[in-house]
């Protein structure tokens, strides 16, 4: 007989033991030291900052800003698999207690996150508020409340089909989201509050009439959840092998200029490759993106003085590190090592590829340090940066990938 409390308990148990098997990889990493000294850094400049704000500085919408898209992403994690859009879908009217369940652990995990975010923020409302940190746990409260709300709504906008459903209710409830959080933050009369209670109720009421007899879109419920899972083992996979990864390719033809910069010949056979990797596999751009546009936004605003210099570096060493796994995304292929080119033209590609990836983002920290105004910060920043992004690939990442 089937009993779907047994099915969510090994499912959610089977998830947790897999997450702890491989954060025990990246907890052990040397990677934790550097983001905890990030974080430690971005820390100090952040409470230098907070100093000195004035009395009138728009905290409130800033919060609000930054705790709405905290708010509007709302997941709800279902632990599916591949095969249960074949035998769960006649299932599915048995389920609710499952999903319920799923709705629970996403709003515990979201909600510990919504926590810290607060805990981050508090201290920059506190400094142009008279309330100071009175109001934590209120504001705590109610901001679970709204998390469970979106969790809510998140899950009945599944039943839809059409993507411009998504993306039309992703804008509408981060709006709704922000003008709550304005309210809130900004102690706004309670009258205000209820109204905004009543909408929120009111837009959940409309889409649960409206899906009340549609039934759930498996393939993209499980599409989301085995996305989600690919990031976990992308970022475990820089720790340990991870059996589970798979390889994704996006064409990325407008980046083809790239590639046409290098020449048709033998010894370029593994600059191609690589390349073309970076460019079109996995997720190797869009973390360079990241990392890079994170770096830039901490060295402007969280950091003056030498600490752009060592922030630039911090980046610098996560985006090689994080870039290291590009060398053995191919080892599983066995018409690699039909390449008549020796081993050691492999090497030099893959040094090639990673030295130019870290000297433009030395460049753009460089550049950012020189549109502040600090001409000699950005000069070290880019002498440091082009010395470290060499010692990186021609010492570190010689070991790295022998090891």
């Amino acid at each position: 007989m089937f009993d779907e409390k047994k099915l969510w308990k090994d499912r959610s148990v089977h998830r947790l033991k897999e997450f702890g098997i491989y954060l025990k990889y990246i907890l052990n990493g040397h990677l934790v030291v550097v983001l905890l000294f990030l974080i430690g850094t971005a820390a100090f400049y952040y409470q230098e900052w907070i100093s000195s704000l004035s009395q009138d500085f728009p905290a409130e919408f800033i919060i609000a800003f930054i705790l709405g898209i905290f708010l509007t992403h709302s997941p709800v994690y279902t632990f599916l698999l591949e095969a249960d859009q074949v035998f769960l879908i006649p299932l599915e009217t048995r389920l609710r207690g499952y999903f319920l369940r799923s709705g629970l652990i996403s709003l515990i995990f979201q909600g510990y996150i919504l926590l810290m975010v607060l805990a981050v923020l508090m201290p920059m409302y506190a400094h142009v508020s008279a309330d100071g940190f009175q109001s934590f746990f209120t504001f705590l409260l109610v901001l679970l409340v709204i998390k469970a709300w979106n969790l809510a709504v998140n899950w009945r906008i599944h039943y839809y089909v059409q993507p411009s459903v998504y993306i039309w209710d992703m804008f509408v409830r981060y709006f709704i989201n922000i003008i709550f959080c304005f309210l809130l933050f900004n102690n706004a009369n309670i009258l205000f509050l209820l109204v905004c209670a009543f909408i929120l109720a009111f837009y959940y009421y409309t889409f649960y009439v409206r899906t009340n007899k549609m039934g759930l879109k498996w393939d993209l419920l499980i599409a989301q959840e085995e996305k989600r899972m690919a990031s976990f083992y992308r970022l475990a996979n820089l720790f340990t092998d991870v059996p589970k990864l798979k390889d994704t390719v996006k064409r990325r033809k407008w980046m083809d200029i790239f590639i046409k910069a290098i020449s048709f010949s033998q010894d370029n056979t593994y600059q191609f490759l690589f390349a073309r990797t970076f460019l079109r596999a996995s997720d190797y751009l869009g973390l360079f993106i990241r990392l890079t546009v994170i770096g830039a936004l901490a060295i402007y605003f969280i950091s003056f003085g030498w600490g752009q210099v060592v922030l630039s570096l911090l980046f610098i060493y996560l985006t090689g590190f994080q870039l290291l796994p590009l060398w053995n995304h191919h080892q599983n292929k066995l018409w690699i090592d039909l390449y008549p080119v020796s081993q050691t033209h492999k090497t030099a590609a893959f040094e090639s590829i990673l030295k130019r990836i870290l000297f433009i983002q030395t460049f753009v920290f460089s550049l950012i340090v020189m549109i502040k105004g600090e001409w000699m910060f950005s000069g070290g920043a880019l002498l440091s940066g082009l010395v470290f992004s060499f010692l990186f690939v021609n010492v570190y990442s010689k070991k790295r990938i022998k090891a």
